[in-house]
């Protein structure tokens, strides 16, 4: 099994900076990407960004320039350094990872990948 752990979190005022960390652990052989998502009162779960094991960023146009994710490959961990942040980054912050292929499986079942999401975190922007 493969848990994800979210840490960081808490209430920061506007303008400030909050670095939040993602731990993935269990049995890992591969993944494709981990990332940061978020979920306001009231709104749909969105994307706030992803690496890739390789290193490639993708950022959702709004926290570009001020929110910077990085990756660990080797420890299967991801943070994210928030910046600037507005009232509007309020939500709480899930970690994923996707494409997640299990040791287990990396020979008989190389197909058999599944995505897995922390417990969230809740990042609250307010003076």
């Amino acid at each position: 099994q493969v848990q994800l752990v979210e840490s960081g979190g808490g209430l920061v005022q506007p303008g400030g900076s909050l670095r939040l960390s993602c731990a993935a652990s269990g049995d890992i052989y591969s993944f494709s990407t981990m990332g940061w998502y978020r979920q306001a009162p009231g709104k749909q779960r969105e994307l706030v960004a992803t690496v890739t094991s390789g290193g490639i960023t993708n950022y959702e146009d709004s926290v570009k320039g001020r929110f910077t994710i990085a990756i660990d490959t080797s420890k299967h961990t991801v943070s994210l350094q928030m910046s600037a942040v507005k009232p509007e980054d309020t939500a709480v912050y899930y970690c994923n990872a996707a494409r997640v292929l299990q040791t287990k499986d990396a020979y008989l079942c190389p197909w058999c990948s599944g995505d897995y999401w922390g417990q969230g975190t809740q990042v609250t922007v307010s003076s």
